[in-house]
């Protein structure tokens, strides 16, 4: 078995400042949104990218890749935004088999309400805290995770 690549002390700093930021900022964005609009951030995010596809519909295998859930998960959490009226559930036209899941009226009315609390939040919090440049740097480094990690899948 070969040795692993440790971190340096740095690295290891830097690290442990992004967990450390990262989960208390997740945290902090569900609180947020639960206590203004009774939404979980995986529940704002399905909403967010129905309000942005073609007629506010997507099909669930989709909705499952964008919103970065497993499909079953997905599922239950779609559920729960049925029982609120924010999402509808439907066949797709052609293929019988697959559905899609489709933002109300209503979800889309509460969307807008969120979608200005929870912008507030990210400029407080993450956006106005970095540097511009940093910020740069910060989109480049997680395109590349993101860009990584999907290689595994």
């Amino acid at each position: 078995m070969t040795e692993p690549r440790w971190l340096d002390a740095a690295q290891q700093r830097d690290w442990r400042a992004y967990i450390e930021g990262s989960v208390r900022l997740a945290d902090l964005l569900d609180r947020d949104l639960k206590a203004k609009h009774g939404l979980s951030s995986a529940e704002y995010e399905i909403l967010v990218r129905l309000s942005e596809a073609p007629g506010r519909r997507l099909r669930m295998a989709e909705l499952a890749e964008f919103a970065s859930q497993s499909r079953s998960r997905l599922s239950h959490t779609v559920a729960r935004l049925e029982c609120k009226g924010l999402v509808a559930r439907g066949t797709c036209g052609a293929d019988k088999r697959g559905v899609n899941a489709e933002l109300t009226d209503e979800g889309f009315a509460l969307l807008e309400k969120a979608a200005r609390d929870h912008v507030t939040t990210v400029r407080e919090f993450f956006i106005d805290v970095i540097d511009p440049d940093d910020l740069k740097a910060v989109g480049r480094a997680f395109g590349a995770v993101a860009e990584q990690v999907a290689k595994m899948r």
